[in-house]
């Protein structure tokens, strides 16, 4: 049987997933290994539930079969389980972990599933260790047929459950405390709210806001504030981690960062009246974040981001989504960007405006030998 690759974390790293940040911290830890020394890890929570016809909300609850090792008998989550550590995780790749588990736990393929939402970020204590659990809602078709794994679960009373027969079990029953608080979170609201989608609406307003790092600012974030401005008349431009510098992920300073803006677009003959920036530091708590940067920035109509992780924050609020607007990805990132850089290859010079190159060669910023020196222990991806 193949050996089972956790995504592993240390636990001074934390927080920074709180932030999005989850390939710059994970690695990989044989299952086994990472349970016996008390390794940190990702997991995944699924809670499920379907629309009747009737406009009835059934949740889909599994019992853990008597003969489990951890909390036999006990009513859980729909789904649950480690997330699979690979290359360059992201939140994606962690809902597709959570959609497998679904699928082992239920036999419910993902063609069944309807939508899906990020819940939410938490940490979780067994056995003195840490497992960090991403909590996902799925809508799932109303007559899928449920293929309970015998193994896994107890299949006569792992079913779908009125909201009225859920109070029930998680008063009467014995429950895995952290997801007893969930489904009773969850029964005080309308699911179908939650995940709502509310990408990509219909623009609204003057004013937008873009999000990035800018490690350092190149031609894809070019192209996102020249597509940008055809469609609103102003941009606000908020610095992510704003108070990181001097590290091989974030080798600039953030007023570094904003001087490389201000010089590409006053270049590109931009107003100074058309666009703002602003510092936007990480205060490491998901929940409270996008608060965080609107008590920053102030109004706006809409947000940019091509970070997953930043997109759902604000789409749980309730926020217009703007479309991703990427070109040549892979080429036009800061990760490439620095590791041409490290390699001595003047390749990089094609991916940046001249006057933020400029900007880079100063003596008094060396940012050449700054991301060098940064990066000479082995190059991390963002």
């Amino acid at each position: 049987m193949e050996k089972e690759i956790l995504a592993c974390i240390k636990d001074q790293d934390i927080k920074y997933l709180q932030s999005g940040q989850i390939s710059k911290h994970v690695f990989p830890l044989e299952r086994k290994k990472a349970h016996d020394d008390h390794i940190s890890h990702l997991i995944i929570r699924v809670f499920a539930y379907s629309i009747s016809p009737k406009n009835e909300i059934m949740y889909l609850i599994q019992k853990r079969n008597i003969k489990k090792e951890s909390f036999p008998g006990y009513f859980t989550d729909s789904a649950s389980g480690h997330v699979i550590y690979r290359k360059n995780l992201s939140l994606k790749d962690i809902e597709q972990n959570a959609k497998r588990e679904l699928q082992e736990e239920f036999g419910i393929q993902t063609k069944y599933i309807r939508k899906t939402s990020f819940y939410d970020l938490r940490t979780e204590t067994y056995k003195n260790t840490s497992e960090i659990s991403y909590i996902f809602l799925f809508q799932v078709d109303h007559d899928v047929e449920l293929k309970a794994d015998p193994i896994e679960l107890d299949t006569e009373t792992s079913k779908f459950y009125s909201e009225t027969e859920l109070k029930q079990i998680l008063k009467k029953e014995n429950s895995v405390d952290y997801s007893r608080k969930i489904w009773e979170e969850l029964i005080t609201i309308d699911p179908k709210e939650l995940i709502k989608n509310k990408m990509n609406m219909k623009k609204q307003g003057d004013v937008a806001l873009f999000i990035g790092r800018f490690q350092p600012f190149h031609h894809g974030h070019v192209y996102v504030i020249n597509n940008i401005f055809k469609e609103f008349k102003k941009i606000k431009i908020a610095i992510g981690s704003s108070q990181l510098s001097n590290t091989c992920i974030d080798p600039f300073t953030s007023t570094e960062r904003k001087k490389f803006l201000v010089a590409a677009l006053k270049s590109r003959k931009y107003p100074a009246k058309n666009y703002e920036i602003f510092e936007i530091p990480d205060i490491f708590n998901a929940e409270k974040w996008v608060n965080h940067v609107v008590s920053i920035v102030g109004n706006f109509d809409a947000i940019f981001s091509n970070s997953d992780w930043v997109r759902i924050l604000f789409q749980q609020k309730g926020f217009n989504i703007g479309k991703k607007i990427t070109i040549f990805k892979k080429k036009y990132n800061g990760t490439n960007i620095r590791k041409l850089i490290c390699k001595n290859d003047k390749n990089w010079r094609n991916l940046v405006p001249k006057e933020v190159i400029k900007i880079i060669e100063e003596s008094s910023i060396d940012g050449l030998n700054r991301i060098k020196k940064a990066c000479k222990e082995g190059f991390q991806i963002e």
